[in-house]
């Protein structure tokens, strides 16, 4: 599977966060859109996960064949710390709700995922009650141990204590080395371990 991002830009009100981007994105590979806060690296992974329209330019998902894929959102897994859970939900029970619409990734189940995310004293609670790093943590399993081949996460360390990093990247070096892997960081922490970077200050 392959993205192709041809000439994008955005523009709120009058002024152009981005233009002239154009990209080739490659399964088993990785990317970090880098940029300031402001810069526009959110904004373009929410383009590129057919979230938010561009003002101008075009995104297409092709499959192996090279066939156009209309839908693409059954590919892709994204992570933001925007992202609204459902706080009236234990955690037991969104991730079972999460994962009627993306399969499970192939030796995990939803006890597993409570396991390795280390909430399991917490799996009966609402997720009212959890912290802003438990709740990071949930985002990032419900997209991390999701068997998609694309995985967008943005600024994925949001609240995440020293502890909460660590396993952050160790599920990535699990979890990611076969798939089309996007980051949209300004934290060195986030990305490393990423192929490729794209600044965001070159398309300004």
């Amino acid at each position: 599977m392959t993205i192709s991002v041809d000439q994008l830009a955005k523009r709120f009100a009058q002024h152009y966060i981005f233009r002239g981007l154009s990209l080739q994105l490659a399964l088993g590979h990785s990317y970090a859109l880098l940029g300031a806060n402001g810069s526009g690296k959110s904004t373009l992974l929410r383009i590129i996960a057919g979230m938010q329209s561009p003002t101008k330019g075009s995104v297409q998902y092709h499959n192996a064949q090279g066939t156009l894929i209309e839908n693409p959102y059954q590919h892709i897994s994204f992570c933001a710390p925007g992202m609204e859970l459902i706080e009236e939900l234990t955690l037991a029970e969104m991730l079972r709700f999460h994962f009627r619409f993306k399969p499970i990734l192939p030796g995990h189940n939803i006890a597993s995922i409570i396991d390795t995310i280390g909430l399991q004293a917490a799996q009966h609670k609402p997720l009212a009650d959890y912290s802003s790093g438990m709740r990071q943590r949930v985002k990032l399993a419900q997209a991390i141990f999701a068997h998609t081949p694309i995985l967008m996460l943005d600024e994925p360390c949001t609240n995440l204590d020293h502890a909460g990093v660590a396993q952050y990247r160790q599920w990535i070096a699990n979890h990611s080395q076969d798939r089309l892997l996007i980051i949209a960081s300004n934290e060195e922490r986030e990305y490393d371990f990423c192929q490729q970077i794209i600044k965001m200050e070159d398309y300004k």
